[in-house]
């Protein structure tokens, strides 16, 4: 853990989204950091079970809200630090879901906003690199503006995330708010659900059942992929600094989508085959994250390697045979593969 994270000790959080894939690993480290902390999540894609640890420990406070429509919390007061990452963030979800994705980063975040304001909090938004859509710089770094699509499938989560920035940047210039802003690149590990068309945990769970490993285009479009561990120590890392961000977290390590499905099936010692499916619309070409702000600025960098982070997903799977029985249905075999967002 970076030196940063001791800078500013929290001792109240709320998380939005804390019962999601990363909210739930944040919530855990934050609880394991002796703070208390307030998750807020109307589990709409989100799962109880994520924190069924917690829920027994008086530190750990379980509200099932919709943050689109209000954020109310106990003793809003007593609040040191606010971390938005309520958002439907996988493919099949957010396909499902789009008015809601665009109301959770616009009215979500500003409810978010003010009640790290009125409780004079460190406010943190979790966006992505989606904001910065099919991108023609690479390596992308946090000066680059992008290449979105805005009015095509993936704009109602590329915009919502988009627009979260520009108010979240609004709130710290307009009103003083202590705002940051990190874009959380591609993220993978235990708790991913097998069927929300997101690629890791889809390819994981069709080799697990003896499936077609379902891989778009010619699998030449690459992704850098980021073990859970290591971002939720740069989200707390980022938190403590009071860097205003926008902030790349994410592995640097850059691979083809063919190779993470190969990799996968050796991981699992699978022989199915793959399977060929047509590229989602808009899905990003190349994507990996240029780093070099989060390692001069936190002295943070993502440290588990991909084979090591790949096989713990892989024994969480195992263990969790409610996530792979079924064979996907036609929403998920139209966006798996894609350059999913976190």
């Amino acid at each position: 853990m970076s030196a940063a994270t001791s800078a500013r000790p929290v001792r109240r959080a709320v998380v939005t989204g804390g019962a999601g894939f990363v909210g739930s690993h944040l919530c855990e480290a934050l609880v394991a950091a002796g703070a208390e902390v307030v998750c807020v999540d109307d589990l709409s894609t989100g799962d109880e079970r994520n924190v069924a640890a917690l829920l027994d420990d008086p530190r750990f406070t379980l509200v099932r809200q919709d943050v689109s429509a209000a954020l109310e919390v106990p003793d809003p007061d007593r609040v040191d630090l606010v971390l938005h990452l309520a958002s439907p963030a996988s493919p099949v979800d957010y396909l499902r879901l789009p008015v809601e994705t665009l109301l959770v980063g616009s009215a979500g975040t500003r409810h978010a906003l003010e009640l790290a304001e009125r409780a004079g909090a460190r406010f943190v938004l979790a966006s992505t690199s989606e904001v910065y859509g099919d991108p023609e710089v690479h390596p992308q770094r946090e000066d680059y503006w992008g290449n979105v699509n805005p009015v095509g499938p993936r704009s109602v989560y590329d915009e919502s995330k988009r627009f979260a920035e520009a108010i979240t940047t609004a709130y710290r210039r307009s009103r003083g708010v202590d705002a940051g802003i990190v874009r959380i690149f591609n993220t993978y590990g235990p708790r991913m659900r097998g069927h929300d068309g997101r690629m890791i945990p889809t390819f994981v769970r069709q080799a697990l059942a003896g499936e077609p490993l379902t891989v778009a285009g010619d699998g030449s479009q690459t992704r850098s992929v980021c073990y859970v561990d290591d971002l939720v120590e740069g989200l707390l890392a980022f938190a403590a600094s009071g860097h205003p961000g926008p902030m790349n977290l994410g592995n640097a390590t850059e691979l083809t989508v063919e190779r993470i499905a190969r990799d996968v099936l050796a991981a699992t010692g699978s022989d199915a085959p793959l399977e060929r499916i047509p590229l989602p619309e808009d899905d990003p070409r190349r994507r990996r994250p240029d780093t070099a702000l989060a390692e001069r600025e936190l002295g943070w960098h993502a440290r588990t390697s991909w084979p090591d982070g790949l096989a713990r997903t892989v024994a969480w799977f195992r263990s969790r045979p409610d996530e792979r029985p079924d064979a996907p249905d036609e929403a998920e075999r139209a966006v798996v593969g894609a350059g999913e967002p976190s």
